[in-house]
């Protein structure tokens, strides 16, 4: 799972600002809807997890939303020995694993991005990743051999799942499953489902970034959140504009989430398959605005493997999703769908550029 290097409670590495004061709900709603809510922070699968309830008397809620998400970080998690996906790595290239509708569906979904994307996102970079371990106390960059040696198993072609028996199967020995980069958003997506369930109606919840807005904000006019862009360029308490969204997952993938220096360069941790590299292009960050947290996880690295240009047509060309990218250069590139959603953030340095200034 994906492991960042420091946090501070609510202002993550490109974590997503929720700024409540701003929209929300009529004052009449107060009955209703908390303005201080109940809220929990635990640190799970490497980040911190804030879920915060406004609707009055759910607070017995919030221990179900821990509950699911432990329950599916000890089935997904490679970095722990035991769990569904770590036997599924175990036993490639010798028998299919079967494994629960969690771990399936996930991977279906994974797949499905994967191919969407042409391998800009590829849920068998694993043995990239453990290659690299960028996040990690002993991370190092491979020599070339290494790397080559490795990339013969980057080939989601080669997961080969059954419906019927629910089972798994990795063709190689020696491919890996690396969901950490689409995980997270499965798993907040199951979060929201439990709010639901149990009839909570205004909520968030973040998992270390992949952030979901449920319902009405219970301030201001609209009802809608107030969601700020944190600047993955400089101080994490600084964000570059804003959106406002309700019932809506904002997902950002970033090349300081967690990164590696070795003689002067850094490493970030988002891995080309193809190379076995992370991608080098001219994204600093590129936030992901869809109805489901796992579209956004998926589609934020298959779009940030593309670059600015060409992830912009990819959004432009769907309806599911809305993209703000943020280049290295200090420029704000905006989908068509959501430029009159952000509001630009005037204090800072960056300047909110159009897609046809992109170079040909």
């Amino acid at each position: 799972m994906k492991k960042t290097k420091s946090y501070v409670k609510w202002l993550l590495p490109l974590v997503l600002l929720i700024v409540i004061t701003a929209c929300g709900k009529k004052e009449e709603s107060k009955p209703k809807y908390m303005v201080e809510p109940y809220k929990e922070q635990q640190f799970l699968m490497g980040t911190y997890v804030n879920v915060q309830i406004f609707d009055e008397g759910k607070k017995d809620v919030i221990p179900k939303v821990y509950d699911r998400i432990k329950e599916l970080d000890k089935k997904i998690t490679v970095n722990k020995p035991g769990s569904e996906v770590d036997k599924i790595n175990k036993e490639a290239g010798i028998k299919p694993v079967k494994v629960s509708d969690d771990v399936y569906d996930l991977i279906k979904d994974a797949i499905k991005y994967s191919k969407e994307s042409k391998g800009g996102f590829d849920l068998t970079i694993g043995p990239i990743t453990q290659l690299w371990h960028i996040g990690f106390d002993d991370a190092r960059k491979p020599e070339q051999t290494e790397i080559d040696r490795e990339l013969k198993f980057v080939d989601y072609h080669k997961v080969i799942l059954d419906d019927k028996a629910k089972t798994v199967y990795l063709e190689e020995k020696g491919m890996e499953l690396d969901l950490g980069a689409i995980a997270k958003g499965y798993i907040t997506d199951e979060a929201v489902d439990v709010l639901k369930e149990n009839d909570v109606t205004s909520a968030i919840v973040d998992l270390g970034g992949n952030v979901y807005v449920l319902g009405d904000s219970p301030r201001g006019k609209t009802g809608d959140w107030r969601v700020g862009i944190q600047d993955p360029n400089e101080a994490r308490n600084t964000v570059v504009g804003s959106v406002t969204e309700k019932n809506k997952s904002i997902v950002t993938s970033g090349i300081y989430e967690r990164n590696l220096e070795v003689d002067g360069k850094l490493y970030h941790h988002l891995f080309n398959g193809k190379t076995g590299y992370p991608f080098d292009n001219e994204i600093a960050g590129v936030t992901i605005i869809s109805e489901t947290s796992i579209a956004g996880d998926g589609l934020s690295t298959a779009v940030f493997s593309m670059g600015v240009k060409e992830g912009l047509n990819f959004v432009e060309n769907r309806k599911d999703i809305e993209a703000i990218f943020v280049t290295k250069n200090d420029d704000i590139y905006l989908s068509s769908g959501i430029q009159d959603n952000f509001k630009f953030n005037e204090e800072s340095h960056y300047k909110v550029k159009k897609s046809s200034e992109l170079k040909q």
